[in-house]
């Protein structure tokens, strides 16, 4: 019996797709871990400005950062960010400044922390979205350090939980199976999934009452650690 192009098409079927020699390919992949190029920041350009207080310092503990003011007496509101912004750098030196400027002022910052949150925020996402895994992995141990960097800097994480958690969704599962060989990037903390475990168990620690709900909303496959 001859169908006719419109009961083709309810089958599911194209006319292109019934044509002697035609080849049907499926849909294209979706690309959910494709890696993102980034832009150029705003920390390389400033960087190269010569517009950071600080050099490089080489001692017998490695490459650190050398500051040329006291950290405590920096404006958190304008350098934090910038340093953030920084995150999504991956070659020398930018990468090392940027991640070890972040963990300097994290370290020194105190109750000057808090109020930048807001700031924050755009380039944790810029970064995660990224899809890189090394920049993914520097990510998650930066906010896993500014959550334990000062008081209610945890709570006020909590509001941005649905611009920064998806991606943590999408990597949650993404862990190493090497068998009965070593997992190098265990022990550089590299493992992706397990730094996303993490990272979700500091923020609903650090959180307050709000943060499971919160977090199971955005990833629903969460446990809470907090269960005795």
């Amino acid at each position: 019996m001859q169908r006719r192009r419109g009961d083709m098409k309810t089958l599911g079927f194209t006319v292109k797709s019934q044509m002697k020699h035609s080849e049907v390919i499926g849909p294209p992949v979706a690309g959910t871990f494709r890696e993102r190029p980034s832009k150029p920041t705003l920390f390389r350009k400033f960087y190269e400005r010569g517009e950071f207080p600080m050099t490089l310092k080489h001692d017998t503990k490695g490459n650190r950062i050398a500051w040329k003011v006291e950290i405590e007496k920096l404006d958190y509101h304008h350098y934090l960010p910038l340093f953030f912004d920084g995150l999504c750098e991956t070659e020398h030196p930018y990468e090392f400044f940027a991640r070890q400027g972040i963990h300097d002022m994290l370290e020194n910052g105190g109750p000057k922390i808090q109020p930048v949150i807001p700031q924050l925020i755009v380039p944790i996402r810029k970064a995660l979205n990224t899809r890189n895994r090394q920049v993914i992995c520097t990510t998650l141990k930066v906010i896993q350090h500014l959550v334990v960097s000062g008081e209610m800097v945890g709570e006020s994480l909590v509001p941005y939980y649905r611009q920064i958690l998806p991606i943590l969704n999408i990597f949650k599962s993404m862990n190493v199976n090497t068998g009965d060989r070593i997992d190098y990037s265990q022990q550089k903390r590299q493992n992706v999934g397990e730094l996303v475990q993490e990272t979700l168990e500091l923020l609903e620690r650090y959180g307050g009452e709000e943060a499971f709900i919160n977090i199971k909303y955005m990833v629903p496959t969460y446990e809470s650690c907090m269960v005795n």
